[in-house]
């Protein structure tokens, strides 16, 4: 039979060894002789402060004996809030996921805890911990599996947030597993909810998903504006506060996010009708800041894609226009950038239009976007790196075709990177099929960089897939 050791036993050997009195070790924690006693004799339990005092002045690393402290205070004994919550905020900040993994796993089997394990959670979202608010949710929505309960939705909630990153297979499988807890929010979050799933069925170019999501949030987002401006109720007003958006925006998003679905089917009529619905808010009954702020960014976007879905239809009467009205647009953001170029390049690729000095005109801004940006929600994390990634590989295809080869392979390989970052395999093949059709005018030195980044891939996806090769 295996013995756990004791942080008992431990304190009182180092004593021992040292020669210490409990007073002289006392002064070295900072702690009375009294304490001390009573925690050598067994009589008092240990708080997560107190053992960070004894493990200083042991001259120990912070933390070193937190796993003894989750087998002799924690597995051992009744667990004990008291004890676990500022046990798990100290994990979180010293990063010791295993430690808040082994707590969640010990005291899950009882569901009394996940009222309060819940709320440790949100807090450590609210501070940023999200690897350690994570292991919290999972372990919440593992023991309210069968429960139904509101709380299960937002835990799955704010999984599917967290989760989000970089890699698009790992997002459709997140946005999967959390779709169908959407209709469990509260009516309010929902809206918030849908948009976030739109967005990354948005970034994965899953038009149908994107439109399916939409339509409801508009829906739903339609009985809300209704309900807000029937009842104005104190009530009703607090619970509005936690949508990260104005009312409104929920209603006219989704017309705009039916407008990319219908220019993705290049069905530019119907799209051009979704623009002149979110072009128009004089419905809206709000006038404060934010609402302003709103209602001037849906008609700035408005104003430009009613020239858009002209210019992807074929009428290149408006590209004069479209550029003129990108040059005077002078607070213009990277994202914003990234989607009128991209739509200049997809235009003049679908109808071999020679845009040369377009490109010389805003050479700078073209070369500044190569440096991917950081951005800090769902749209601009996910939609808008797969727009730079597509960006390249647009541009890539177009000076590839016209023989300007030097430009055709920077913008490639800038493009199969992000790619490879994404995830994306079916543009990922694009760019390689894209790269072997003009292989025979690479230069060494790109040919090199190129086969040393496949190489790079395959020793990735061998350390992911832990797939092995058994040739000689």
């Amino acid at each position: 039979m295996k013995i756990t050791p004791t942080i008992r036993a431990e304190l009182d050997r180092y004593i021992q060894q040292e020669g210490l009195s409990l007073t002289q070790f006392g002064n070295l924690a900072g702690m009375n002789r009294g304490i001390i006693s009573s925690i050598l004799a067994g009589n008092k339990s240990m708080s997560v402060n107190q053992l960070d005092l004894i493990t200083k002045a042991m001259g120990l690393p912070e933390g070193y004996f937190y796993d003894l402290f989750i087998e002799n205070y924690i597995i051992d004994t009744p667990p004990n809030m008291r004890r676990i919550e500022p046990f798990l905020f100290r994990c979180a900040e010293l990063d010791k996921l295993d430690s808040i993994r082994r707590v969640v796993g010990a005291i899950m089997d009882n569901l009394l805890y996940s009222p309060k394990l819940f709320e440790i959670a949100e807090e450590l979202l609210a501070q940023g911990r999200h690897k350690a608010a994570l292991l919290l949710y999972e372990g919440v929505a593992e023991a309210e599996r069968y429960q139904h309960s509101e709380r299960l939705a937002v835990c799955q909630y704010r999984i599917f947030t967290i989760q989000i990153g970089d890699d698009q297979s790992r997002n459709l499988r997140a946005a999967t597993i959390f779709e169908v807890f959407v209709e469990r929010l509260d009516d309010i979050e929902q809206l918030d909810a849908l948009k976030d799933l739109a967005n990354v069925y948005r970034s994965l170019r899953m038009w149908d998903k994107v439109d399916e999501m939409a339509k409801k949030m508009k829906a739903k987002a339609k009985i809300q504006y209704s309900m807000k401006h029937k009842q104005k109720s104190r009530e009703h007003n607090e619970v509005i506060k936690k949508l990260s958006r104005p009312m409104f925006v929920y209603i006219t998003y989704a017309d705009l996010l039916c407008a990319g679905v219908c220019e993705s089917r290049e069905d530019y009529g119907q799209a051009l009708q979704y623009t002149y619905e979110y072009a128009n808010l004089d419905w809206v009954k709000e006038t404060d800041e934010n609402t302003l702020h709103w209602v001037k960014l849906f008609q700035h976007w408005a104003q430009a894609n009613v020239i858009v879905n002209k210019l992807l239809s074929g009428d290149m009467k408006v590209l004069n226009d479209y550029v003129e009205y990108i040059a005077a647009s002078s607070d213009t953001t990277d994202q914003d950038r990234v989607t009128q170029l991209l739509n200049i390049m997809m235009t003049a690729n679908r109808y071999q239009k020679d845009v040369n000095d377009i490109l010389q005109r805003f050479e700078t801004e073209v070369n500044s976007l190569l440096q991917l940006p950081q951005f800090n929600d769902i749209y601009t994390q996910h939609v808008i790196p797969e727009q730079f990634a597509r960006l390249g590989y647009e541009l890539a295809y177009y000076y590839l075709h016209r023989g300007i080869y030097s430009n055709g392979f920077k913008h490639l390989v800038y493009s199969m990177e992000k790619y490879h970052i994404l995830n994306n395999e079916t543009y990922f093949i694009k760019c390689m099929v894209l790269f072997e059709r003009y292989r025979d005018y690479v230069v060494p030195e790109t040919k090199a960089a190129y086969l040393k980044f496949i190489e790079r891939v395959w020793i990735d996806d061998v350390k992911k897939n832990g797939a092995i090769d058994l040739r000689n």
